[in-house]
């Protein structure tokens, strides 16, 4: 599928889910190779903390709110938020835990960038989006 064209606005939340696909690929090679469940799970906890967590927190609170609350990739998104948050901060069994994280968090990206954004771009206000930019901005900051 060719790259899809973002707003300028969009572009830096958009770039963040590059990042996640790149993570999905080092838990994927770190399983193929047999790397230690436990250290590679701590690795990834560390990355839904520094990463994720903000990036959920932009969606939420500024991305999403262009379709509202009641609209159904909103709530399918919103969802697959709180069962990653579940899998990441999961200590019952490392090793299925990853297989479970990269499979999921990288459908859920795809979900996002074909499907998710190019509906909030096509409907979103400039106002919408320069708030989204703002926001992203100051999170960025801290």
């Amino acid at each position: 599928m060719p790259p899809l064209e973002r707003h300028a606005l969009l572009r830096p939340v958009s770039r963040e889910h590059h990042e996640g696909l790149l993570f999905c690929w080092q838990v994927r090679r770190a399983l193929a190779e047999g790397r230690d469940p436990v250290a590679q799970m701590q690795s990834s906890v560390a990355f839904y903390h520094r990463h994720l967590l903000p990036h959920f927190a932009i969606e939420e609170e500024a991305v999403f709110p262009v379709l509202g609350a009641g609209d159904p990739l909103v709530k399918r998104a919103i969802s697959e938020h709180r069962r990653l948050t579940r899998l990441f901060l999961s200590s019952d069994d490392p090793l299925r835990d990853l297989s479970r994280i990269e499979d999921e968090l990288e459908a859920h990206i795809r979900f996002e960038e074909r499907v998710l954004f190019p509906r909030i771009q096509a409907v979103a206000l400039e106002e919408q989006l320069e708030r989204i930019d703002r926001l992203h901005g100051l999170l960025a900051e801290t």
